[in-house]
């Protein structure tokens, strides 16, 4: 009896942990495509490959004529975020983002169901230096804290260009708003920033000097503005530099030579093909558009070819949303790489997979199909790059996020409780709007 509990114990763990996807073309993006199962565990990818033998007890997928990929990375977002800029100020780099998330944002859905796993939802760029970017997952149903990437590396917005400078612009007959007002000033700020920084962190390091000496020194003062500009200097926190002209990505290139750090990644960079050597030898990355130019003046001179120029020059690129309706089709982004360059499949998925993941340095866990990483998996219809591919499966640390099948089947009960709670308020505003009785 002992041994049949024993055993039945092990039945449920097994089915409540386990999950294979059978019969599906698995496209690893590192490690090729090929017909055959993933074994899911314990929310990782536990085996992959042909034929796998099915744990007892485990959940089994069919995904016959199917196509699984690893959840797509969109590397710049503003999604689920209340209020996104502190322009109040042109060095924000005290605000963080994953303080205001709203967990509730049909945005996450939306994304997920899109195929969407991994986000890096950002700050604005209405300042020289903005504030802390977050990761999160796309786990609808879970509170603020549930949707944070735990152990992602720490991240700060900056930006050039006309979005921090025209807020310092004066309007009609005002003098200047706020320092500062040219591209410039906007240099200006960031040099300014990064003194302050290095005589800030310069005073950490006399005071514990002279604390381990035995001596009793006053501790200086913590400056919370100044604390993550502390962190990019000694590497422990990203860049990401929303910048548009190559004028502009020249200039904050040696900016970070002279102050001794590295930017992670020039943000948008349409005009990054034309100086990519340069790009490529600091070591950054870009995340940009597919095809989006001439909607504000710093676009103009935008390619849909710049993807596949940088990626062809060595450049780290990614493609990224910055927008919550096309981050549903990220994938159909990435195809547009293979008409607009002739990047290979490989090459185009990787801009929304495995080069977002290192940009963001995670890819030690997300961003392909490998044994050992999160189980962040998405199953489409069709293969990925077609525009006719939908999304039927999420999975995200092994667990079933989002259903197609099971979505449409609860439609009409959310239809049903729609109606029934408009019109619930329909009858108090009703009540509310009905004059009093008057007195005999």
């Amino acid at each position: 009896m002992k041994r049949i509990c024993l055993l039945l114990a092990f039945v449920s763990i097994a089915a409540a942990e386990s999950t294979v996807i059978r019969n599906a073309t698995v496209i690893t993006v590192t490690q090729g495509t090929f017909q055959g199962d993933i074994l899911v565990r314990d929310g990782k990818i536990a085996q992959v490959g042909e034929k796998l033998i099915t744990p007892l007890g485990a959940r089994v997928i069919d995904a016959g004529g199917q196509f699984v990929m690893p959840g797509i990375i969109d590397a710049h977002s503003h999604i689920s975020a209340e209020g996104v800029n502190e322009a109040g100020t042109s060095v924000s780099s005290m605000t963080r983002i994953e303080d205001v998330f709203n967990a509730e944002s049909i945005s996450i859905y939306r994304a997920l169901a899109g195929g969407v796993t991994t986000v890096d939802v950002m700050h604005g760029s209405a300042n020289a230096i903005g504030g802390s970017c977050a990761i999160i997952k796309t786990r609808w149903g879970k509170d603020a804290e549930g949707l944070l990437f735990k152990g992602a590396s720490p991240g700060l917005k900056f930006a050039l260009g006309e979005n921090p400078k025209r807020l310092g612009a004066p309007a009609r007959n005002e003098a200047a708003r706020r320092y500062p007002a040219t591209r410039m000033g906007v240099e200006d700020v960031i040099r300014a920033a990064f003194t302050e920084a290095k005589n800030y962190r310069q005073s950490w390091i006399d005071y514990r000097a002279k604390a381990s000496a035995g001596a009793n020194p006053i501790p200086p003062r913590r400056d919370l503005k100044l604390e993550p500009l502390v962190e990019v200097l000694a590497g422990k926190r990203r860049v990401h530099v929303h910048a548009y002209r190559s004028d502009e990505i020249l200039m904050m290139i040696r900016v970070a030579d002279s102050f001794g750090f590295k930017i992670t990644c020039f943000e948008h960079g349409l005009e990054a093909y034309k100086v990519a050597k340069e790009i490529a030898t600091h070591g950054a990355a870009v995340a940009t558009f597919s095809d989006w130019w001439a909607y504000k003046v710093e676009a103009f001179d935008a390619i849909p070819y710049n993807a596949a120029l940088l990626t062809r020059k060595g450049v780290l690129t990614s493609l990224k949303s910055d927008d919550p309706e096309m981050m549903r089709r990220l994938n159909v982004e990435a195809a547009k790489t293979i008409k607009y360059g002739g990047l290979t499949e490989k090459e185009a998925l990787s801009l929304i997979t495995i080069n977002p993941a290192k940009e963001l340095g995670i890819e030690k866990r997300v961003g392909s199909i490998e044994v050992g990483k999160d189980a962040d998996l998405t199953i489409f219809d069709k293969h990925p790059l077609s525009a006719y591919a939908k999304v039927q499966k999420v999975f995200i640390d092994g667990t079933l996020y989002f259903d197609r099948e099971r979505d449409k089947s609860e439609r009409p009960a959310r239809q049903s409780r729609r109606k029934a709670l408009l019109d619930k308020a329909r009858e108090e505003q009703q009540k509310s709007e009905k004059p009093a009785r008057s007195l005999p």
